[in-house]
């Protein structure tokens, strides 16, 4: 089952970061954190990702085409182009089957996915969508398993959202009794791991967001929420980035299966 990846936003409010790269590519620990993604991907089964590029889409391109100079010692003959590598026994080898698909820099999402349609083979009745910004603990197959029990034709993964505020506790006399900081809140959001089946193509359309085919998708009947309890977390700031590499930094980070 194929994988699309969206890649090709701005990443403006990250803009330390991207101003000089895609978003997907800002690091969380010594890997990119599209990488942390498609490893959780594949920890399932699933390794065949087609990502869809806009912004800085040959930054993308250039690390998984180099990934093994990147990783690893070797000789170099500048003449022939002959490379030796040195590190066979490399720690991180991935086994990663990628699409690199340009969908332009200004196109909105739903538009990137519809062109990604011709790189899902038609004899896949099921494809699966997510974000280049969010890591979880969630079992993908698990996933993919409910969405096939509901027969619709998407599931979406339902995840808490973190409040961005601190809450403040107060007692009936208005004295204030604590604070609980940027609690998980009980709400329901779209965490961007998503399955679907591939009549969605017939509902996206150029110059539109993925949610206005999610929108038709509820009017039909025909959208799932898978609920997940776990650990959820998106990158949209810079400060968030610097969260989840603290979290990277400690032993046993939730979302690292493999």
């Amino acid at each position: 089952m194929k994988t699309i990846i969206l890649c090709g936003g701005l990443g403006t409010r990250l803009k330390e970061e991207t101003e000089f790269k895609p978003k997907p590519m800002v690091y969380v620990g010594d890997k990119p954190i599209i990488w942390h993604i498609m490893k959780i991907y594949a920890h399932y089964g699933f390794n065949e990702f087609i990502l869809a590029l806009g912004y800085k889409a040959d930054y993308i391109k250039e690390f998984f085409l180099n990934q093994k100079a990147f990783t690893s010692d070797f000789t170099l003959d500048t003449s022939t182009h002959e490379t030796i590598y040195f590190r066979n026994d490399r720690q991180t080898v991935d086994d990663f089957k990628i699409t690199f698909v340009d969908t332009g820099q200004d196109t909105l999402p739903g538009e990137r996915i519809l062109l990604c349609k011709k790189y899902v083979p038609e004899k896949d009745k099921f494809f699966m969508v997510t974000y280049g910004d969010g890591v979880t603990d969630l079992d993908i197959k698990k996933l993919v398993d409910f969405h096939k029990s509901q027969k619709t034709i998407g599931t979406i993964t339902g995840v808490h959202p973190r409040s961005k505020y601190g809450l403040v506790n107060v007692q009936k006399n208005n004295r204030v009794s604590g604070f609980i900081e940027k609690p998980v809140l009980s709400d329901w959001v779209n965490g961007g791991y998503m399955v679907f089946e591939r009549g969605v193509f017939d509902l996206l359309e150029p110059h539109q967001y993925e949610f206005v085919a999610l929108n038709k998708l509820v009017k039909k009947k025909q959208l799932s929420l898978y609920k997940h309890d776990g650990f959820w977390f998106a990158v949209d700031t810079y400060k968030e980035l610097e969260d989840l590499n603290k979290i990277w930094s400690k032993k046993n980070p939730p979302w690292k299966k493999w």
